[in-house]
């Protein structure tokens, strides 16, 4: 005899996202990643969508074979919010930085004392490459069109529950070629532009007032490339 499901509850397959769409129009949200089978020690078993905000958080039960030859069903949480880029604005002759100050809720909540972050600036893809979005991120909350520009690396910043690749760039700019900036108000973006010494950059890592992970990795990058130790 089937159990009986309380008036209104929605079975896995009937949440928003999964076969009825959700608040942004998407469906199939509980297939990615169901289908994975490059690494044969590893077997999918279900996906579960568990939040699906803005981005997405699933829950993945799959089968792992470890070294012993023994398999054991595991579970993860994984938080799906697309992939994103960066880039490090530097102006080689006055040896500065470009960078932005904004407010980030996360750090505030988690011991910053006011939230106000330094980064480099940075953005989702969305649906751009690599190289349009970081153009795009840098003119809105910059002002900087960006010209040529230099792939650094790709890093995975936080594997062990987000599935955010960050694409890393860096590409040469001059103070008079900013023109605006800011971020985009509409959706309440309030960037500040900072302009920083190369070596008071390197400063503040050691100080801890730059603690933000992606400007520390392309600072340390120009320390190692750019600019020298």
């Amino acid at each position: 005899m089937s159990e009986e499901r309380p008036a209104g509850e929605r079975t896995a397959e009937q949440r928003p996202g999964t076969s009825i769409p959700d608040s942004r129009g998407r469906t199939g949200l509980h297939r990615v990643g169901a289908d994975l089978d490059r690494n044969p020690d590893v077997r999918i078993r279900s996906v579960e969508v568990t939040s699906d905000g803005w981005h997405v958080l699933r829950r993945t039960t799959f089968d792992y074979r470890g070294r012993d030859g023994a398999w054991t069903t595991q579970a993860r949480e994984t938080y799906d919010r697309g992939n994103g880029a960066t880039i490090l604005l530097y102006d080689p002759d006055a040896r500065t930085l470009l960078l932005t100050r904004q407010f980030r809720f996360p750090a505030y909540v988690n011991g910053h004392h006011d939230g106000m972050l330094v980064e480099a600036a940075a953005g989702l893809l969305d649906d751009d490459s690599a190289e349009e979005a970081i153009r795009r991120e840098a003119a809105e909350e910059l002002g900087v069109t960006v010209g040529e520009l230099t792939h650094l690396f790709d890093l995975y910043m936080s594997p062990g529950s987000v599935t955010e690749r960050v694409h890393f760039f860096a590409a040469p700019y001059s103070a008079g070629e900013v023109r605006g900036g800011g971020g985009v108000e509409e959706e309440g973006e309030e960037i500040e532009p900072v302009t920083i010494g190369y070596d008071e950059a390197l400063d503040r890592i050691a100080d801890g007032t730059i603690v933000d992970g992606k400007t520390v990795i392309l600072l340390q990058w120009a320390a190692l490339t750019l600019f020298g130790v």
